[in-house]
């Protein structure tokens, strides 16, 4: 038995079922494979590979079987594989998690099997054919798998439950990740394809579950010493730019695959907002620490979105918010709001949503984004650029904006409630940069600085409170004109009963903040 251990660099595309057809006669030419492939999937009673992130499949290929683990990697194009082919293997073996051990992927399955409760079993399957094709790209080569099939659970039993797949592959053979992205982005944007970070397994995992629903993914903790960022290159301006630009696209493109799948919920809406925001805020805090790397041709369609983004959002999650308080306090029913939708409507997402989020404008982006984060991508100075900052130089750079934007916010907020409505929003904005640049820094932070980000969260907790009454009033004010009725009347002199309370509030909030983050002279804790 022979085993290899790469480290896959792959875009995996959902195919529209419209488009399969003209996908299926494009991967089709030239030279190409066709392999039927059949594989059951394991995992213990506890799921202790599942809820690890952790998949371990055998898989017939022809008259061959191939035992693989896969794992999560280090950014959203990275995942931990190896494969082992076993010789000689009977018509249905059993799995070997042993044959795994010194790779990295084998190594974390290992170590989840150790604490597991209970022995390994199958527990779901799937029947597909892939076809593939090797592209020739400047100074390598992609292979193109396109998988057509099923995902089948509880197979033979009166409860047996499947799922379609319909995906395509394209994972970097040899040469530089630029060749992929723009083989990429010619096929997304050819055949209407869209970004998943839904696999197989997790297909195989939701047939299993009574009620599948994945949680909308929120922003999780910066961390320096994962992957490819080391702690002593964290504060170096490529690195730093790599992992931000990482850990946003962890929270977008989970995200945005759930709402594209059309699984999505107003939550997940939500989420995706914020996620864009923090990217945005990255692309434009972090810029300068490595002048040239970020193309410009990402920021236009991710505004485009966020913005269209927060208009659904407004006329859903707001107004039931707000609706909700409005019930608390003795409001006339409203009936229908004035977009159409009623007022105690689902938080099922608007398929127009989904279909946003497929543009070929915003896939583009998101392909670009990821293959940034790649390794190897480009390199450390950008033709025609200043050369990046290093580490001493990127500090400095990163400790005068965090003061800036501090000090911006402490000005605003000494005379919150005397400033024009876009001044108190450009605050809100401000301060929501301030803390994204600190979360990004946070390993880097004084110890003493630590508690700065808890100072925050009750001043935009404040302000988002403002602003979500403020777009109720207009909603309101349009229903009333429009209707003339008395839940909207109501409403509207609630809200403008609250105004001088929440805004005093945010001052309030606003007056707490603590002292301007400080990074550490040294680097890390």
């Amino acid at each position: 038995m022979a085993g290899k251990t790469p480290m896959e660099i792959e875009f995996k595309f959902c195919i529209p079922p419209d488009r399969l057809a003209a996908v299926q006669a494009a991967v089709r030419r030239g030279a190409w494979a066709l392999v039927r492939m059949e594989a059951r999937y394991f995992d213990t009673p506890d799921a202790a590979l599942s809820s690890r992130g952790i998949a371990l499949r055998l898989r017939r290929e022809g008259e061959q079987w191939v035992q693989t683990v896969k794992a999560l990697g280090d950014g959203p194009l990275d995942r931990e594989e190896h494969n082992v082919v076993l010789d000689q293997a009977p018509s249905s073996p059993a799995p070997r998690p042993e044959l795994h051990a010194g790779s990295v992927a084998g190594a974390r399955l290992l170590a989840a099997l150790q604490t597991a409760q209970g022995p390994l079993a199958e527990t779901y399957g799937t029947e597909m054919d892939r076809v593939t094709r090797d592209i020739a790209v400047p100074g390598g080569v992609v292979e193109l798998a396109l998988d057509t099939g099923r995902v089948v659970a509880h197979r033979g039993t009166p409860q047996q439950k499947e799922a379609r797949i319909c995906e395509l592959e394209l994972e970097l053979t040899t040469g530089p990740v630029a060749g992929l992205a723009a083989l990429a982005t010619r096929w997304a944007t050819r055949h209407g394809l869209y970004l998943s970070t839904v696999s197989k397994a997790e297909r195989g995992e939701r047939l299993l579950a009574a009620q599948w629903a994945r949680p909308a993914i929120r922003a999780g903790a910066m961390d320096a010493g994962a992957g490819r960022t080391r702690n002593k290159h964290f504060l170096q301006g490529p690195a730093l730019q790599r992992a931000v630009v990482a850990h946003c696209l962890q929270q977008v493109l989970g995200n945005a695959s759930e709402i594209a799948e059309g699984t999505g919920t107003e939550e997940h809406v939500h989420q995706l907002r914020i996620g864009i925001r923090r990217l945005r805020t990255a692309l434009r805090e972090l810029a300068p620490l490595a002048p040239g790397r970020f193309d410009p041709a990402w920021e236009p369609p991710l505004v485009a979105v966020f913005q269209r983004l927060g208009q659904w959002r407004d006329q859903g999650l707001v107004l039931r918010s707000i609706s909700a308080q409005l019930h608390t306090a003795g409001a006339p029913a409203l009936g229908d709001t004035d977009d159409g939708r009623p007022a105690t409507a689902s938080d099922a997402v608007d398929p127009a949503v989904a279909g946003l989020l497929c543009t070929a404008a915003f896939q583009t982006a998101l392909i670009g984004l990821m293959a940034f984060t790649a390794p190897g991508h480009g390199s450390d100075t950008a033709a025609d650029d200043a050369p990046p900052l290093d580490a001493k130089d990127t500090r400095r750079l990163l400790q005068k904006r965090l003061r800036h934007l501090h000090a911006q916010v402490h000005e605003g907020a000494q005379g919150f409630a005397a400033l024009p409505v876009p001044e108190q929003h450009r605050l809100r904005k401000r301060l929501k940069r301030l803390r994204y640049l600190t979360e990004f820094v946070a390993p880097a932070l004084d110890a003493q600085s630590a508690p700065f980000l808890d100072s925050l969260q009750p001043a935009l907790s404040a302000l988002g409170q403002l602003s979500d009454e403020r777009v109720a009033q207009v909603r309101y004010g349009n229903l009333a004109a429009a209707t003339n009725a008395p839940g909207a009347w109501f409403g509207l002199g609630w809200l403008a009963a609250r105004r001088a309370q929440t805004v005093a509030a945010c001052e309030a909030a606003l007056s707490h903040l603590g002292e301007a983050p400080r990074l550490r002279k040294s680097g890390l804790r």
